[in-house]
């Protein structure tokens, strides 16, 4: 596992945000689907399917590539194995996204220090609901009344 800054984890998670996640199809055994409903769901972010048919997943209308996602984008959440995600990391960079995120078993130490370079967060080889999970079990709190609804402990 990478070395991810877990301050930088708890603003993603905490701030409101705009998620294109790349690899998002509306095929329900694939773990982007449902990630991608709780990153919604649970955590209060916009969801934004990147897939190459560009297809409607969760009511949300996809895109076939980052450049054609309009208005910013704050995460890149990338759901294509370790030998793709260099050229999505690149076309995040180009998009302006502010963070990507390579997935659980999603690593590319070359394609993260690119991103870096360029000025964007980079959390690599973990999963948002992992992550969720992480802090829930630390006493953090899903508040329905906050957006996002995920709080530190008081």
């Amino acid at each position: 596992m990478s070395r991810n800054d877990p301050a930088v984890i708890d603003r993603l998670m905490t701030q409101p945000g705009r998620w294109a996640v790349v690899g998002l199809t509306g095929n329900t055994a694939r773990p982007a689907h449902s990630v991608a409903k709780r990153i919604r769901d649970d955590l209060g972010m916009t969801i934004v399917p990147v897939n190459p048919k560009g297809e409607v997943v969760h009511g949300e209308p996809g895109f076939r590539t980052l450049a054609e996602v309009p208005g910013p984008i704050d995460v890149v959440d990338c759901f294509v194995n370790s030998r793709r995600v260099g050229a999505v990391v690149d076309q995040a960079v180009a998009a302006g996204a502010r963070t990507v995120w390579l997935q659980l078993g999603v690593v590319d130490h070359a394609a993260a220090a690119r991103a870096a370079a360029a000025g964007l967060d980079v959390v690599m080889d973990t999963c948002p609901l992992i992550e969720l999970g992480a802090r829930l079990r630390q006493g953090w709190t899903l508040d329905p009344r906050r957006t996002p609804p995920l709080a530190p402990p008081v």
